[in-house]
């Protein structure tokens, strides 16, 4: 018997999730939605990776985005490939 995992995020990085915000929302609308320097001043994924690694409030802000929007991500993919 398999046991599945009801957490989304199960399996997925902080690197995964944070490219995956980058390529649909942008840094700017990221940065509008959880304001934090690294999204809001010169951003990068290294210095976001950096960042949401050392401070638990920030990377639970940006999980909580990423779940929220993961069903529009997969419908953008779907439409895509057809």
């Amino acid at each position: 018997m398999t046991h599945q995992s009801n957490d989304p995020l199960h399996g997925k990085t902080l690197e995964f999730i944070l490219n995956e915000l980058v390529d649909n929302l942008g840094w700017e609308h990221m940065g509008y939605l959880v304001p934090i320097r690294c999204f809001n001043h010169d951003p990068s994924i290294k210095s976001s990776l950096k960042f949401l690694r050392r401070t638990p409030w920030a990377r639970k802000k940006v999980e909580e985005m990423y779940v929220e929007r993961m069903d529009q991500f997969r419908k953008r993919d779907e439409q895509s490939k057809s």
